[in-house]
């Protein structure tokens, strides 16, 4: 792990700098090898990561959660049978059900919440893949990259996923439940969007994009 140089930084330029983001040491950015990882000397913050192929796992990653993203959608998350009437429960069944409840405003949250940001995260992380392994438009994937991370606090499947969990343990008593394969799917990307953000690493992406 490279040691950052915390001395005198007054005549070195911006992008010789790096803040830790946790306690706002300002420091050297150092340069790392593959493999390598940069922590700050204060609290211990990793900085910045040096993956090895980072670029084809993410490649994959983004593409199945795209793959994923319609089945998590738009298939059944459950079956619920309650006085012998049996409904078929989805993602989106669920924002037309607040729709029709008269809780437009919450409906147009959930919708844009668990569909419409993650799908946006997703387009925006595959066109920067593009934009680096193709090397064009470099500066349009900066300005899309800088927009997935504004989105990325909108992005709530997790929060979603707690409350198909927490409805499944209050029906389950009151009525025939099943699981449906929507569920899986839903779990599924959840879990591959998580993987995405850990392999596709901020300092290498930001590094890239802008080289040449």
């Amino acid at each position: 792990m490279p040691q950052t140089y915390t001395g005198n930084l007054t005549n070195l330029p911006l992008e010789a700098l790096v803040a830790c983001h946790e306690c706002d040491l300002l420091m050297r950015r150092e340069p790392l090898e593959p493999g390598e990882k940069s922590c700050c000397p204060r609290c211990g913050f990793e900085l910045a990561v040096h993956r090895q192929q980072w670029q084809r796992r993410c490649f994959a990653l983004v593409l199945t959660a795209l793959l994923l993203y319609i089945p998590a959608n738009f298939l059944p998350i459950m079956h619920l049978t309650l006085l012998g009437q049996t409904r078929s429960e989805t993602v989106w069944t669920g924002v037309l059900g607040l729709f029709e409840s008269g809780m437009p405003g919450v409906a147009v949250l959930v919708l844009l919440s668990s569909m419409a940001i993650p799908l946006v995260k997703l387009l925006c992380q595959l066109l920067v893949l593009l934009s680096l392994r193709f090397k064009v438009a470099r500066g349009t994937g900066m300005r899309l990259y800088r927009a997935y991370h504004h989105l990325r606090e909108w992005g709530m499947l997790e929060v979603y996923l707690f409350a198909i969990l927490v409805s499944i343990v209050k029906l389950i008593d009151i009525a025939d439940l099943s699981l449906g394969i929507g569920l899986a799917c839903f779990v599924a990307l959840l879990l591959t969007q998580v993987w995405l953000e850990l392999n596709m690493s901020s300092y290498q992406v930001w590094e890239t994009l802008s080289s040449e």
